[in-house]
């Protein structure tokens, strides 16, 4: 199981705590609005509309270090384009994990 870092957003900022507290702070005021859009989109069965949201989120999920995650994201939105669910567990499972790592950085 992979688990979320800040590798990636550490690389981006070349040193730079002001850089990244900023990258942060985006990370934990979208990724709530964002989820929660996903949920609300699958609750009302809206296929397209929670693809679109998958499509947001799983760049979060890369930048995060969660290049397997990405992956089964790609699978989700592709599945939920077409209509079907069937990763949707998987992901929401996913969202979970990203939402506890997020919540616990320290920016």
């Amino acid at each position: 199981m992979e688990i979320p870092n800040l590798k990636s957003i550490d690389d981006l900022a070349h040193g730079d705590l002001t850089f990244k507290a900023k990258f942060i702070q985006i990370l934990k005021e979208e990724f709530p609005i964002e989820k929660a859009e996903y949920l609300d989109n699958m609750k009302k069965c809206r296929m397209e509309e929670s693809a679109n949201n998958v499509h947001k989120l799983k760049h979060k999920l890369s930048i995060l270090g969660l290049f397997q995650d990405y992956e089964l994201a790609i699978k989700h939105e592709e599945a939920l384009n077409e209509g079907n669910t069937e990763y949707a567990e998987e992901f929401l499972n996913v969202l979970k994990k990203v939402e506890e790592f997020i919540i616990n950085i320290e920016s």
